[in-house]
């Protein structure tokens, strides 16, 4: 696999780092946000288990092209407030969301935090063979998950 991401997406987000962390491992945080905007989880679709060798799972519905997106793998890396690393499988039915085939192709995603003050940084990097077509469309997709992790965060810690 590469050593050079496919693409990144990092940001900055007035909120502190622990509660960036519940957002990215909580399964109930995830069912919220763990899509794009305009999109939504499937219920019942959402697993995570973030310790080494756990499972994580979301089925997306994308509405404006009647399709339903299906990832899932492994946490390979959790360390707490710093750093998850997991397999990223792309099964094509509900079927193979549901059998969760570890053999199948995968990708490696690295999601970076660090604290900054009142602050919190955020990066999401995508590791695996991906043409430069497909790329620049998961990049602004993952642009559009930070939007809604953003709305998220903002709604939950206002209530």
């Amino acid at each position: 696999m590469s050593q050079q991401p496919a693409y990144s997406v990092e940001r900055e987000i007035d909120i502190p780092v622990d509660i960036l962390w519940a957002a990215w491992t909580d399964p109930d945080a995830l069912v919220v946000w763990y899509h794009g905007v305009g999109h939504s989880v499937v219920p019942g679709s959402v697993l995570s288990d973030p310790v080494p060798g756990g499972l994580w799972a979301v089925a997306v519905l994308v509405p404006e092209d009647e399709f339903v997106a299906y990832f899932y793998g492994q946490y390979t890396v959790v360390a707490e407030n710093s750093r998850l690393e997991h397999t990223l499988h792309y099964p094509e039915s509900a079927e193979e969301f549901a059998a969760l085939d570890f053999d199948t192709e995968y990708h490696r995603v690295v999601v970076e935090f660090e604290s900054r003050d009142f602050r919190s940084w955020v990066k999401f990097s995508q590791y695996g063979d991906l043409p430069e077509t497909d790329a620049i469309q998961a990049q602004a997709g993952i642009e559009s998950y930070f939007d809604s992790l953003e709305q998220y965060l903002s709604v939950s810690q206002s209530e």
